[in-house]
């Protein structure tokens, strides 16, 4: 099912972007409209300020409609989207000498998978387990904070924003082997921040 949802989303994007390459303007408003909120959060994410994000969405609408009458659909419009979104945030960043921030769900309704999966455990009501949960949180906060650029990002857009392998892939122009070693890495680099507190508080808690 999800597949079919997603190669329809696929199409019609295809469509507007045609649309767009014969001159429709109005076609390209309809998809700035229809991806300008998750581009928001995307760098919102990165960059960490919301009017700096405001300035990293608008450049990056600019240079796709800059670039889309050599856009073939070889790739979703959105990872390609999102492709130009990730390096105009590094560009901005890149050009203040800064890096990119820890990256963490906007407005706190998300969580990390790895966030999600120990918060939840032992009995949520109790005042340790809650102070647990905090402190799993923290943990999760600072080990994403001391991990590689490129390794932050890909676990970011594989679980705050649901893409697959190969649509990180493609938003991060690299091959999906690369990114499935990046996340794997970056799983691994904060389960092992994590043992310590888990291995005692879990524990506990059962």
């Amino acid at each position: 099912m999800r597949a079919a949802i997603v190669t329809n989303e696929r199409e019609i994007d295809q469509q507007l972007v045609q649309r767009v390459q014969r001159g429709e303007k109005i076609a390209f408003d309809l998809l700035v409209s229809k991806y300008q909120r998750r581009l928001f959060r995307l760098a919102l994410r990165l960059v960490g300020d919301p009017s700096e994000a405001e300035d990293v969405v608008q450049e990056t609408f600019i240079k796709a409609y800059k670039a889309l009458p050599q856009f073939r659909g070889d790739s979703a419009f959105y990872t390609w989207l999102y492709r130009i979104g990730i390096n105009t945030a590094r560009n901005f960043l890149e050009n203040q000498g800064r890096r990119i921030p820890v990256l963490k769900e906007v407005g706190g309704d998300e969580q990390p998978e790895a966030d999600r999966e120990h918060v939840g455990l032992g009995d949520g009501d109790t005042p340790e387990a809650a102070l647990l949960a905090r402190q799993i949180a923290e943990t999760i906060h600072l080990a994403m904070e001391e991990l590689p650029q490129d390794l932050r990002l890909a676990l970011s857009l594989r679980e705050f924003d649901g893409l697959s392998y190969e649509e990180i892939a493609a938003a991060m122009a690299c091959p999906v082997g690369t990114v499935r070693s990046r996340i794997f890495r970056a799983r691994e680099s904060v389960a092992e921040k994590l043992r310590p507190l888990l291995g005692s508080g879990i524990d506990k808690h059962r």
